[in-house]
């Protein structure tokens, strides 16, 4: 059953039980009151009466005419017989009996004798009693009557309420209708726009900006799932071909070993080279599980990082460790951005690291670092050979000058880790050439927002 229908139903049945409570109030209340007037009618009738029997009689008869009351006046002989001295509109079809009139003398009932009446009876002397009867058949066809005419207000109550229910929670049940199936769609994994606007109450919108976040979180956990197995994949697919070599020459040069012939000088040849490919894959593997860690890392980072600070530190380091190099900098302070200080430490390490593994211990090195409050954009350049091609994403393995070598002890991962970290903090790396004549590294990174309120402190 559809939720307008429940809503529907609750409401018509609430407004009818409420009609239905009200409406019996209504006719008991007036049958009340209508059985009141007509006990007051017969008592003041019999009260006419009391005190003085020798004229209960006449006494009684002219108070019935007197204000027209519609009772009837029977006398009732110590024999049991029945006189009639006054008859109203409706006369009973029985006769009271002795032992009406003895039930009936200190008020007025209903006795089961004569159904649809109500009486009192008088001692009037000699064994004789006048016994003064009203019919309630008026009382109860004004009840029944009050009591249709309360129905058909239900009724009619019940049907506007249906209608102003279905006028006033038309929007709320069209928005909840439509992110139903938005809902099924995402559940089925069907391609969804954005999410229905809600047009309706406080409580829809709600709704809708709650489920808007559940997509969202959604969309977001499926986005690092599939990045997450995305970078297992490419992880076992590059561990297996990457580590193939180093344990091919590993397992040649533990076959050359268990030679007895070999000579001391060549044994030594062949443990050095066996510990160059074990260190080799030790690299290997550590940069394999830092580019596994950097793409599975979330889109939104916490820490906030002062990337002047930490581009001086790792180039103040890089110059004292080269003391040949000509190494300049302009870095612009307070340059802030978001992220994760051991990524983007790593970064520069392997920038830094590349220069010297591949550039002549005496060539400049020039490091600069701007920002406009948008961006920041750090370019770190070196004097050597450069590159055969700029302007291309760097691949993993894929080495783009082939002087760089696995002889120089590179995995072939340090550039295309670099390209990692800038794409996780939602930013670029691209390779130019430096005016110095080799390779220029631009990063541009997006600035942190906070660094205007700090400036503006």
């Amino acid at each position: 059953m559809k939720l307008v229908t429940r809503l529907t139903v609750l409401l018509t049945a609430l407004t009818m039980l409420l009609v239905l409570s009200v409406g019996w109030f209504a006719v008991s209340l007036s049958s009340r009151s209508q059985y009141s007037k007509l006990d007051s009618a017969i008592n003041s009738v019999v009260a006419s009466g009391t005190g003085h029997p020798n004229t209960a009689l006449s006494d009684a008869l002219n108070v019935v005419q007197a204000q027209s009351l519609d009772l009837t006046l029977d006398v009732i002989d110590p024999s049991g017989v029945v006189t009639q001295i006054s008859t109203g509109t409706v006369a009973p079809s029985t006769k009271p009996t002795h032992a009406d009139v003895r039930s009936t003398l200190t008020g007025v009932h209903a006795v089961a004798n004569l159904p649809g009446f109500r009486m009192r009876s008088l001692d009037v002397g000699g064994g004789a009693y006048l016994v003064v009867i009203g019919s309630t058949s008026q009382i109860d066809q004004s009840s029944r009557g009050l009591a249709i005419d309360l129905a058909l207000v239900g009724f009619v109550a019940t049907i506007i309420m249906m209608v102003l229910v279905r006028l006033f929670m038309r929007r709320d049940l069209q928005t909840m209708d439509r992110l139903i199936a938005y809902a099924s769609d995402v559940a089925d994994d069907r391609e969804v726009g954005p999410i229905p606007p809600s047009l309706g109450s406080s409580d829809v919108r709600r709704l809708q900006g709650a489920l808007a976040i559940m997509v969202a979180a959604l969309h977001e956990r499926i986005s690092i799932e599939e990045r997450s197995v995305e970078a297992m994949q490419m992880f076992i697919g590059d561990a297996s071909h990457e580590l193939r070599t180093p344990l091919t020459v590993i397992k040649g040069y533990n076959q050359l070993l268990a030679n007895p012939a070999m000579s001391e000088s060549q044994r030594e040849r062949a443990v050095e080279r066996m510990r160059r490919e074990i260190e080799r894959m030790e690299t290997l593997v550590s940069d394999l599980l830092l580019a596994a860690e950097v793409r599975e890392a979330p889109h939104v980072f916490e820490q906030r990082i002062d990337l002047s600070v930490l581009l001086a530190t790792r180039t103040d380091e890089f110059s004292n460790d080269h003391p040949r190099r000509l190494v300049t900098s302009t870095i612009a302070p307070r340059q802030f951005v978001r992220g994760r200080e051991d990524f983007l430490d790593r970064l520069l390490t392997n920038a830094f690291g590349n220069i010297a593994r591949h550039t002549s211990d005496d060539l400049p090195v020039r490091v600069s670092l701007i920002g406009d409050g948008v961006t920041v954009t750090m370019r770190i350049e070196d004097g050597g050979k450069g590159l055969p091609e700029y302007g291309v994403r760097p691949q993993r393995f894929r080495r783009l000058d082939v002087s760089r070598s696995r002889e120089t002890g590179g995995s072939g991962l340090g550039m295309s880790i670099m390209a990692d970290i800038a794409e996780a903090f939602g930013g670029t790396l691209t390779t130019s050439r430096s005016a110095l004549g080799g390779l220029a590294l631009t990063v541009v990174l997006p600035a942190d927002g906070a660094r205007i309120e700090v400036d503006a402190d």
